[in-house]
């Protein structure tokens, strides 16, 4: 909204890897991981700042994804840390751009990673990497969850959609009708999923880890998606305006 880029910074949470030639994220190295934070950055000079180290469950580990709304406040998830033994149990979290306010709404999720907005905002969506799910949690308001059911089971909202065999999904954008747009790893592509969650598509991209995508172009139909193990940022036409 004030016309600065917003940086979900992960602490250096992973150790880069290179296995027959592509790079892929390790357990993070002890000595280099610093505990994650939000920070924003001034485009016109570059100057950056951080933002928020803490919310209100406590210190960030591992923020990924970000998604505004039309209030000027901001969804993100904290993807957490996974050590060989170990991994963190994390949600998602609401925060001012003022820097006033940063608190955790959704508790407990897995490698929450990707995180999007119904283009109505009233829809609140999230990926969990290693589980290959996408949740869905009905919105009342800016940064206010819908009444939870109680027939639900944690994290409390309902499943859109589950991937079948070995697919880890990673961060996401919402496209115009309402699909979910998700990166897609081992089955490298964007995973696109219907608002009601009974079509799936999937664009397959050449990278086994497809890491985001967005959209831009004249009419909104070009699609921008990183191809993390080989370092690449390409471009293609999507089906319908992002």
């Amino acid at each position: 909204p004030d016309g600065k880029m917003y940086v979900c910074n992960n602490g250096g949470c992973f150790a880069w890897e290179d296995r027959f030639g592509l790079t892929l994220p390790g357990s993070p190295p002890p000595s280099t991981w610093q505990g994650g934070s939000i920070q924003r950055v001034d485009l016109a000079t570059g100057a950056a700042e951080t933002l928020y180290t803490e919310s209100s469950s406590g210190p960030l580990r591992a923020p990924n994804d970000l998604v505004f709304d039309s209030h000027g406040g901001f969804w993100f998830t904290d993807h957490g840390v996974r050590q060989e033994r170990t991994s963190d149990r994390t949600g998602l979290h609401y925060a001012r751009s003022d820097g006033s306010s940063c608190e955790e709404l959704v508790f407990p999720l897995d490698a929450p990673n990707g995180v999007g907005l119904s283009p109505d905002e009233m829809v609140l969506y999230a990926a969990e990497t290693h589980t290959g799910r996408v949740w869905a949690w009905d919105l009342v308001g800016p940064g206010e969850l819908g009444p939870p059911d109680p027939m639900r089971l944690e994290p409390g909202g309902r499943l859109l959609a589950g991937l079948p065999g070995l697919q880890l999904l990673d961060s996401l954008a919402v496209d115009a009708e309402g699909w979910v747009c998700v990166g897609t790893l081992v089955n490298g592509g964007i995973t696109a999923i219907s608002p009601d969650g009974e079509r799936l598509e999937h664009t397959p991209l050449p990278d086994p880890l497809v890491t985001n995508i967005c959209f831009g172009g004249a009419d909104m139909t070009t699609a921008y998606a990183t191809l993390s193990s080989t370092g690449r940022l390409l471009t293609f036409d999507w089906p319908r305006r992002g």
